[in-house]
């Protein structure tokens, strides 16, 4: 499948996703976040594919927000229909995602930006990324996830001070605050995060996607985590990499995980 804004690449088992937008520092806009949804998607159903990486182009910004001029004369059902598609197909998109996604955050992550690495399952970022939720001095709230995963992430004060204040903090200060996972040099940033990215290539597919259902539905209204936990513990035991994996503990030698 062809993209105009987007630029995608694969090596072994690693597809990274691009977003090329560079002259608008890669900021988001519809066209961008459907793109973004159909590359998610195909991503999901190719068995070739095996963990995720989703960057910015140029060394600027990863997603420098979202792109104001498109919506900044909408009303407020138009406002409204905006956060619920972008949820949907997007940033609840990456979240849900049955493989591990991987955000390398080179440079500005501003707005919707960090809302799109916090709907990532793992953060690392350049030692130049800067972070932020400025919606507050537009007269609006961050509208893709942003007040609930910050608050998550991070914790309800910090979290409110982030987004009452609408400044940035830098890489180090999200690293300490576990924003991040990583602060990486920017010349490093991809190495480190195909290191990582091969690290779990030599996991169980069904298992992490397993994990991934788990750990979410303890952030999900109404779900009861630990109860999840079990039922997809469970649902291990009936699956061909568990026996691959046990068996290959037991005689001695490296699992040759095939997923489902």
């Amino acid at each position: 499948m062809s993209y105009h804004n987007l630029l995608v690449s694969d090596a072994e088992g690693i597809r990274t996703i691009t977003i090329n937008r560079p002259d608008q520092l890669n900021a988001l806009n519809r066209a961008t976040i459907d793109e973004l949804d159909r590359a998610l998607s195909e991503a999901d159903t190719d068995r070739n594919v095996r963990v995720l990486i989703i960057t910015g182009s140029g060394p600027k910004a990863f997603v420098a927000g979202a792109d104001i001029k498109e919506f900044a004369h909408f009303s407020v059902e138009e406002g409204r229909a905006l956060s619920a598609d972008g949820q949907r197909k997007l940033f609840d998109h990456v979240e849900r995602m049955s493989k591990p996604v991987i955000a390398a955050v080179n440079g500005f992550a501003l707005g919707g930006g960090l809302e799109l690495a916090m709907s990532c399952h793992i953060r690392v970022a350049s030692d130049n990324a800067r972070m932020g939720l400025p919606e507050v001095s537009l007269g609006v709230i961050p509208g893709y996830g942003g007040t609930q995963r910050l608050a998550r992430l991070v914790g309800k004060g910090k979290a409110m001070e982030m987004i009452f204040t609408a400044g940035m903090i830098e890489a180090d200060e999200a690293l300490q605050w576990g924003l991040v996972n990583h602060v990486i040099p920017q010349v490093q940033l991809m190495a480190k995060c195909n290191e990582l990215a091969a690290t779990i290539l030599k996991n169980s597919p069904t298992a992490l996607a397993a994990a991934i259902r788990a750990v979410n539905a303890g952030h999900e209204p109404g779900a009861n985590g630990m109860q999840r936990e079990i039922e997809e513990f469970g649902k291990c035991f009936g699956t061909a990499d568990f026996k691959e994996g046990t068996s290959a503990f037991l005689e001695k030698r490296k699992a040759d995980f095939k997923g489902a």
